[in-house]
């Protein structure tokens, strides 16, 4: 396959804007100390119920696969960004609730995420409702 035809293709393409928007999010947040996958599953967590969810369903709910979601949370718990504890019901599963300082970190990091995704997508100009929705088919969403 010569070089044209591997940058024409779809899959290279959205490889390369994957790459763009990730370094977008990556500068975003650089400041709050969290990576995306961090503030996405904070995010998730800052939504759900104040009692707090199981780790299966802030994967479920965020899209982040269940063994990153597990890396993460620990990680976040070590910040004391979550605190994660035995599950009422399900004596294997944790419970998992956003302290005061991980919701405080999601209001303050929330409005850059969002100017950076905007940003990001103001290339689509006034087709951007169109990109959006191709990309939420792509995603089976």
């Amino acid at each position: 396959m010569s070089e044209t035809s591997a940058a024409a293709t779809g899959g290279f393409l959205l490889w390369r804007a994957t790459n763009a928007w990730q370094r977008a999010q990556r500068t975003a947040l650089e400041p709050f100390g969290l990576t995306h996958v961090q503030y996405v599953l904070l995010a998730t967590l800052a939504a759900a119920d104040k009692k707090g969810v199981s780790q299966a369903q802030a994967s479920n709910e965020s899209g982040v696969d269940p063994m990153t979601t597990s890396q993460v949370l620990r990680a976040l718990e070590g910040r004391q960004l979550v605190t994660r504890s035995a599950h009422p019901d399900d004596r294997r599963a944790h419970r998992v609730t956003v302290s005061a300082s991980g919701r405080a970190l999601v209001r303050k990091a929330g409005p850059k995420v969002e100017k950076a995704d905007n940003e990001f997508f103001a290339a689509a100009g006034a087709d951007k409702s169109k990109v959006l929705g191709a990309l939420t088919k792509m995603a089976g969403l």
